[in-house]
């Protein structure tokens, strides 16, 4: 999908549908299928993986309780995969130019702005977890769960680092709060109508509960 409008509008309506029903999720996963490049979309299939270990854990945690871990494992599934579809599809200046058409020049701009930025600080997690597993297999030393902490711990300095340094550039520019996006949309028929069968699904959800 070339316009941001339509693929946000279509993820927020997926993970509502998703979210309130089992069955929503069986539909947001047929829409999946239909509309986006299917697995091809997990541009990090690892974090991927990842995620979905944990919905498992906590779906295991919720039989065992007496809750419906089946329908909790199906339905953050399918958010999950509207996330990670989302996330691949989305290019630089989306968020930005979707926020300023949304909610205008000021508070559209600054939101925009910071998803845009968090967007990018995600990309250069993912590349600098990469190379701390590289690093660790050509110093010989083994990768595993005590390896996990600490090389998180330094994505995590070097996140809140990469921040203060951003916010340093947008002052030392004189950035002050606000701006404008000159964007042009292109809306074309196939993404009206996936957009369409998006509000659908949200819509069967009501009514058939």
């Amino acid at each position: 999908m070339q316009d941001p409008r339509v693929r946000f509008a279509a993820a927020f309506f997926l993970s509502l549908a998703a979210f309130l029903s089992l069955w929503g999720a069986a539909a947001v996963f047929v829409w999946w299928l239909a509309f986006t490049p299917r697995w091809k979309a997990i541009r990090h299939p690892r974090a991927a993986g990842a995620a979905f270990l944990l919905f498992a854990v906590v779906a295991a945690i919720l039989s065992l309780t007496g809750g419906n871990g089946i329908s909790y494992l199906a339905r953050m599934t399918a958010i999950l995969l509207v996330g990670a579809w989302v996330y691949a599809d989305s290019r630089p200046g989306d968020f930005l130019a979707a926020g300023t058409w949304l909610l205008g020049t000021r508070a559209g701009f600054e939101l925009g702005m910071v998803a845009g930025m968090a967007l990018s600080t995600a990309d250069g997690l993912a590349a600098d977890f990469d190379r701390i597993r590289i690093s660790y297999s050509q110093k010989g030393l083994p990768w595993g769960f005590r390896a996990v902490i600490p090389a998180g711990r330094v994505l995590v300095m070097d996140a809140l680092r990469r921040a203060e340094e951003t916010a340093e550039v947008l002052a030392v520019r004189g950035y002050r709060g606000g701006g404008t996006a000159c964007t042009q949309f292109r809306l074309s028929p196939p993404e009206i109508f996936s957009l369409a069968c998006a509000a659908a699904v949200l819509a069967g959800v009501f009514v058939f509960p």
